[in-house]
């Protein structure tokens, strides 16, 4: 074997497979369930799948121009045929990592796990300080509310929430920064009660959900017993940043 096929060589489906298992195995021995760590994975390997999908249909992959048009009618004929099965492998991927998340029951979602709240929280914390800056007030109720905010969610909503939670920063960005910035850590409010909560990561996903479903927010609010003022305080600040 030459360099170059040294360096081309992939691993084997058991390695990966050893692999998967291990790491199954770890976050077991950390606490996570074994349905939740499988679902965890499953949902990695999907998303690996996608952005591989994503990457080679991106626009700029064209052929050499040095190559003659036949050579160009040739790579392009490739190149759709290749994006075209990884796409149908990226779709068979997500459909197999979500068998493992509960299809939307008839009545009420089903309580939130702990593993939706540790999601939701890794998911917001660099959302959040891409508009402020780490407060010494964070309210410690960051569960709490993480929880009225999921259960708004079934569990499908819950495990694509990462992503919601990213459009929805995107698109609101600059009235974010104007909201952060009147009443945030650093403003001149930042010590007023009705306020607390921009002291909190949480502010982002609750902010989600005053915008995406406030009825079924405010539901899970009262039934978690959270402070009112808090919610009214995000409500009044989030349409004072926006005129």
């Amino acid at each position: 074997m030459d360099a170059g096929d040294e360096g081309r060589q992939q691993l084997d489906a058991v390695s990966i497979l050893n692999a998967r298992q291990t790491l199954i195995g770890y976050l077991g021995r950390a606490g996570l369930f074994a349905g939740d760590a499988e679902e965890l994975v499953r949902i990695v390997e999907a998303g690996a799948v996608a952005l591989a999908h994503e990457e080679v249909g991106a626009p700029g992959r064209d052929a050499p121009r040095d190559r003659g048009e036949p050579y160009a009618a040739g790579w392009l004929d490739g190149a759709r045929a290749v994006t075209g099965e990884l796409g149908e492998l990226a779709e068979g991927a997500l459909r197999e990592a979500l068998t493992a998340v509960p299809a939307a029951p008839a009545g009420p979602p089903p309580p939130v796990r702990t593993m939706e709240v540790e999601r939701a929280r890794v998911a917001i914390v660099p959302l959040y300080l891409s508009f402020t800056e780490v407060s010494d007030l964070d309210p410690e109720v960051s569960e709490q509310v993480l929880v009225a905010v999921l259960a708004t969610m079934d569990p499908r909503q819950r495990a694509g929430y990462a992503g919601r939670l990213a459009e929805f920063t995107s698109g609101h960005r600059a009235r974010l920064e104007r909201l952060y910035a009147r009443y945030g850590p650093a403003s001149p409010t930042a010590i007023h009660g009705r306020y607390s909560l921009l002291h909190s990561p949480t502010s982002i996903a609750v902010l989600e959900r005053l915008w995406a479903a406030p009825g079924p927010l405010e539901a899970e609010w009262d039934t978690g017993e959270l402070p009112p003022a808090w919610l009214e305080g995000l409500r009044r600040g989030w349409e004072e940043a926006g005129a």
